[in-house]
């Protein structure tokens, strides 16, 4: 069973979780602008963010007494921030990928039908 926190260990446990949203947030927001814009730069930032999150996600379990088959729980739950933002670039740019290749595929198709596109001026005799 899990002991109650200390009043001693109150404000450690609040500021480590407040630590654990934001610099969460802050990894998954710098990963993604790291990415999006093309700015490699941001990313030892990303990292960064990351692990001070680490830092904090261990603060948190020793203020909470997280022990035991917790100390599994957070684990998997720094997996899971390390993991998603990445996870939810490739699954992005692999659906805008397909989205853009099956559009060249359907204007490619209707070109003919403009008389005004290029490869139907080359169509005509």
């Amino acid at each position: 069973m899990i002991e109650p926190v200390a009043l001693q260990d109150f404000f450690v446990t609040f500021f480590s979780a407040a630590a654990v949203i934001l610099f969460g947030a802050g990894y998954a927001g710098l990963f993604a602008w790291a990415r999006l814009g093309n700015r490699r730069h941001l990313m030892p930032w990303a990292y960064a963010c990351y692990a001070t999150l680490a830092i904090a996600v261990y603060a948190l379990a020793q203020a909470a007494h997280l022990h035991g088959n917790w100390t599994l729980v957070t684990v998997l739950m720094l997996l899971g921030y390390l993991l998603a933002p990445q996870a939810i670039w490739h699954l992005c740019a692999a659906t805008h990928r397909a989205e853009h290749a099956e559009n060249r595929e359907v204007s490619a198709d209707h070109d003919g039908d403009n008389p005004l596109s290029s490869t139907a001026a080359r169509k005509t005799p």
